[in-house]
């Protein structure tokens, strides 16, 4: 027997014994069909007693949010002096804060638009947690932006309209006008697509609630979705437009985000390599995020089936890619400081890894380089307790890696104006309370929303044809 005599579809084995046929691994595990998938995925918003760990996760995220909204009022009343921003720091927590949750809000996009237009369908089973985490991130990050200002009634000013009456004309060569349009559009299609994905599946919901009122909110939101072929075809085209549209806002947002660093002349910032790094830095966190989301709420809800580690090491595997990609990015930074020869710039980099501030350089290191390799082993990969550790990690990491960034502004130009920042307890519970807002709001749409896309899942698991056997389902 020959290699020619092997047929398409089966393992090269060694010649002379029976070769293993290949069979690609299933993304829906156990012996599930439509009618199980819808069950499973629908019976979390419909269970009138939701498991234990997610009351308790609410009532922790809930009150953390409280104690930023009181926080937030005590700023505004108090004024932005209660941070620990000063002259030379004049952007401290509230800026790391911010770019840190629009590059959380990263995959989502990636993982909705970008794999969709690919036809990956890894995607299909996880990519609802990411939309939500997406819209959830971006509420996060715009909360900042609208309390910096210190007179929050005046936040309107920050939109970018020229009014002669309000002696305003913005400046529209400035990044941070850029930043206004590239995350407000961002926010909007992003809104959009999660919701427009939504709509079969809220149907579903609709046409199985018992309840009235029920009925009645899910009939509202699924816009008389009946599911017919008219239908199904709009949808289509409308989705994957949506998709082609969301596609370079995943490059633009985070691009225009580093310009608000890269555009300045100081040392550190100046940089034309700030905006792939930003790019591969946000997508590395957003995966991050999904993971530390996604394998509690597997669990919780008893989506092991649906959401299988075949998913999770697709992601893990996405983890590494843009880990190293980001690790490449400090050791060019390192790079183009000594090759560049300007001693202000070399003084920065050495200053960040060996300054007073060395402790938060190298953790930033240690979660974004070195944690993510670990994936490389596949018994990592497997166990879903190590995957959430690294996870947290990585949020971990990139959270200071902006800190680290925004640390440089201590010691510029001037030996006479260097200053070390230290946050406030106002800082550090803003930071919390701003974690505690993403996960209620995350907890939420767990309880009364499909996390789950029933119908994209339905597509992959076609073979099963649950329709043929009579199992009727949505």
């Amino acid at each position: 027997m020959s290699t020619a005599d092997i047929p398409a579809g089966y393992l090269p084995g060694k010649l002379g014994s029976v070769p293993e046929p290949w069979i690609d691994p299933p993304w829906v595990e156990g012996d599930n069909d439509y009618r199980s998938v819808t069950e499973k995925v629908c019976r979390i918003a419909e269970n009138p007693r939701p498991p234990l760990a997610w009351f308790i996760g609410f009532a922790v995220a809930a009150s953390l949010a409280g104690m930023l909204g009181a926080m937030i009022g005590y700023l505004i009343i108090t004024g932005v002096g209660v941070w620990g921003n000063q002259n030379s720091v004049s952007w401290g927590w509230p800026i790391v804060n911010f770019v840190f949750w629009v590059g959380i809000g990263h995959a989502g996009t990636l993982i909705s638009a970008i794999l969709f237009l690919f036809r990956q369908h890894w995607r299909t089973s996880i990519n609802r947690f990411a939309e939500a985490m997406t819209i959830f991130a971006v509420v996060c990050a715009g909360t900042f932006p609208g309390i910096h200002i210190g007179r929050v009634w005046f936040a309107y000013y920050l939109f970018p309209f020229p009014d002669t009456r309000l002696y305003m004309w913005p400046q529209f060569r400035s990044p941070l006008l850029w930043d206004v349009f590239a995350v407000g559009t961002y926010a909007t299609v992003s809104l959009l697509f999660w919701y427009m994905g939504m709509i079969p599946d809220l149907a579903t919901l609709r046409d199985r609630a018992k309840h009235p009122i029920r009925r009645f909110a899910y009939g509202i939101l699924s816009v008389g979705w009946i599911g017919s072929a008219t239908q199904w075809r709009i949808y289509e085209k409308a989705y994957a437009l949506l998709a082609a549209l969301a596609t370079p806002l995943v490059l633009s947002v985070h691009t225009i985000v580093s310009f608000d660093f890269a555009v300045s002349q100081l040392p550190g910032w100046h940089t034309t390599i700030f905006p792939p790094y930003f790019v591969a830095g946000a997508v590395f966190s957003g995966f991050g995020m999904v993971l530390t989301l996604m394998i509690p709420a597997r669990e919780w809800f008893g989506l092991k089936d649906i959401v299988t580690m075949r998913h999770v090491d697709c992601m893990c595997k996405i983890i590494i890619a843009t880990g190293s990609m980001v690790g490449f990015a400090y050791l060019t930074e390192f790079f183009i400081a000594w090759y560049g020869g300007n001693p202000y710039e070399q003084f920065t980099f050495i200053n960040r890894a060996f300054g007073p501030t060395w402790w938060a350089y190298w953790t930033m290191v240690t979660c974004n380089v070195i944690s993510p390799q670990l994936f490389w082993f596949g018994f990592i990969r497997r166990s879903p307790i190590l995957i959430f550790i690294i996870s947290i990690f990585v949020n971990i990491g990139m959270w200071f890696e902006r800190y680290v960034i925004i640390l440089s502004l201590e010691r510029t130009f001037l030996p006479g104006s260097w200053q070390s920042f230290v946050p406030t307890w106002i800082d550090i519970g803003m930071l919390i309370g701003s974690f505690g807002l993403f996960f209620t709001l995350f907890l939420l749409f767990c309880r009364f929303l499909p996390i789950v896309a029933m119908s994209e899942v339905k597509q992959v698991m076609a073979h099963v044809d649950g329709h043929a056997k009579g199992a009727h389902s949505h």
